[in-house]
């Protein structure tokens, strides 16, 4: 039994002595990262300067945190003021997960 434990602990040891690879870097995609402009109605909300999607996310839920508009009971769904209505297509209540899809029908 002791030759089975020496064996484990050499088999242990190899494993630990490999050296670990390093992972390069992740570099962002710079497609992503590239300025886009907002439309008028949308330009009422974050903006009129042009602006990576990520930034117009951002200034995006700042509106709505700011002025409430996310639903007390269902936090999942934004409810739309006179600002909003205009860029999700007349609709009063949205999905946040609907709400980039129709965002992005606003970006050029």
């Amino acid at each position: 039994m002791a030759k089975k434990t020496v064996k484990k602990k050499a088999a242990a040891a190899k494993k630990a002595a490999k050296p670990v690879k390093k992972k390069a870097a992740r570099k962002p995609n710079a497609a992503f990262m590239k300025p886009v402009t907002p439309s008028a109605a949308l330009a009422e909300v974050v903006g009129p300067k042009p602006a990576p999607r990520t930034e117009i996310t951002k200034k995006l839920w700042a509106y709505i945190k700011k002025n409430g508009l996310q639903d007390k009971k269902n936090r999942r769904q934004i409810n739309a003021d006179a600002n909003l209505k205009a860029v999700f297509g007349g609709k009063s209540e949205v999905n946040m997960f609907a709400m980039t899809k129709l965002v992005s029908k606003h970006l050029k």
